[in-house]
């Protein structure tokens, strides 16, 4: 039997109306011989209101190792509600839908609360109740460790829940029905004449998704890519039988090649640490950001270059916002033996990409993006480079500037706005 795999954010199980219209959806995709699983997450603003209760029950503004497992517990039942309302409005329309929770698949995970990662998928129960034309419906973002304790995946989870069960079913596709139509060349809310993308390469969309793009959590994209579960992106907020076509996330083939850049991403969640007078000696970068890495701080772009004193150099590298003061704490307390003169910190930056796999067969990417930028007196901070990307690190009053640039200087602007 063929199956597919359909997921629903929390914008497209909002209310009774739209957890109706995804029924409706979940309808029209049922043909015979097709086993359907559906992916829920909790309703929009729930799980941020489920993490409030739990820190007034934890007694402090953040929970600690003491409460994790039970703070899991706690937002999981969102998406159980989710799971169990849904079931409801597809009984209603008189198909033979049950929801299945975590720990019923079952979805083992470590236990690693609040961002554990999928071990494996258990669903001989599951597969045989597909197979008999029942309608399942899980929930997205949680599993349960081999103690049989909830854990939680992390924000964006449920995209990552939707796909590890595509794999785990060997279904024929693992479709997401979000709040937008598709995978778009860069966000439509910059620039007005940014084109819906009828299909891009996991590895495009992994770069976009790591580089800002929020459509797709990274982990789920990179679970696609490694198990090659064709993922689809589409609307939920159309009816059967109006165009949704969305894009679909597949292999890469060769007309893609022909597409130099695909899409221009932007991040504002970025800092910029510079350390000064870093004394010049061997095993120095591997010690500094050795250092950051034992603090769980994930670095981006690294810039060295020689300082006014000599032997010495200074060290620029980005970061995300969030982690600056433990980073700045984590450099300080190694000051003496890093031996540096002084570290500051810039929050004002932004950084900004253009992805496509074209560019690995096309020369000239970097200076048609260089010279975009220079047009419209962009500086460059720092610059990051992949085998299909290209990062900048620019100030962030310009971040939209330079998006805009960028777009228009890879020729991604649709002839008609709105239109894909």
């Amino acid at each position: 039997m063929a199956r597919l795999v359909l997921k629903f954010g929390g914008t497209s199980v909002g209310d009774v109306a739209r957890l109706a219209r995804a029924a409706r959806l979940v309808a029209a995709e049922r043909q015979p011989g097709t086993g359907l699983a559906i992916v829920v997450s909790a309703m929009s603003g729930e799980t941020n209101r489920l993490v409030e209760f739990a820190r007034e029950a934890a007694g402090g503004a953040l929970i600690g190792p003491a409460f994790d497992d039970e703070y899991d517990v706690v937002c999981a039942s969102g998406e159980q509600v989710t799971s169990g309302l849904l079931a409801l409005a597809l009984r209603r329309i008189a198909l033979p839908a049950r929801s299945w929770q975590g720990w019923q698949v079952p979805v083992l995970t470590d236990d690693s609360h609040g961002s554990a990662r999928i071990d494996r998928i258990e669903a001989p129960d599951l597969l045989r109740a597909l197979d008999e034309g029942e309608i399942a419906v899980l929930p997205g973002f949680q599993g349960v460790t081999g103690t049989g304790r909830i854990t939680t995946l992390g924000r964006g989870g449920s995209d990552t829940s939707a796909v590890a069960l595509a794999a785990a079913l060997k279904a024929e596709r693992c479709d997401i029905y979000t709040d937008v139509d598709g995978i778009y060349t860069t966000d439509p809310r910059i620039v007005a004449r940014a084109r819906r993308l009828d299909r891009i390469s996991y590895e495009e969309m992994l770069e976009m998704a790591s580089l800002g793009a929020r459509v797709l959590q990274t982990r789920s994209v990179e679970l696609a890519m490694n198990w090659r579960v064709p993922v689809r992106v589409l609307s939920s907020f159309v009816e059967p039988g109006q165009p949704n076509p969305g894009t679909l996330v597949c292999e890469e083939d060769p007309m893609m090649e022909q597409r130099v850049v695909s899409g221009i991403a932007y991040s504002r969640d970025e800092a910029r640490i510079s350390l000064f007078g870093v004394l010049d000696r061997p095993g120095i970068a591997a010690d500094i950001f050795g250092r950051l890495a034992d603090a769980r701080i994930n670095v981006d772009m690294i810039v060295q270059s020689q300082a006014r004193t000599e032997n010495r150099q200074n060290l620029l590298f980005t970061l995300p916002e969030k982690d600056v003061r433990l980073a700045l704490a984590t450099l300080q307390d190694g000051r003496e033996a890093i031996d540096f003169e002084q570290v500051t910190a810039d929050l004002d930056v932004a950084k900004v990409s253009v992805v496509g796999v074209g560019m690995r067969s096309h020369t000239g990417v970097a200076r048609t993006m260089f010279q975009a930028l220079a047009a419209r007196n962009i500086n460059i901070q720092a610059i990051a480079t992949s085998e299909i990307k290209i990062s900048v690190l620019v100030a962030s009053e310009y971040t939209e500037l330079a998006v805009r640039a960028l777009h228009s200087a890879f020729e991604l602007d649709a002839s008609d706005p709105g239109r894909g």
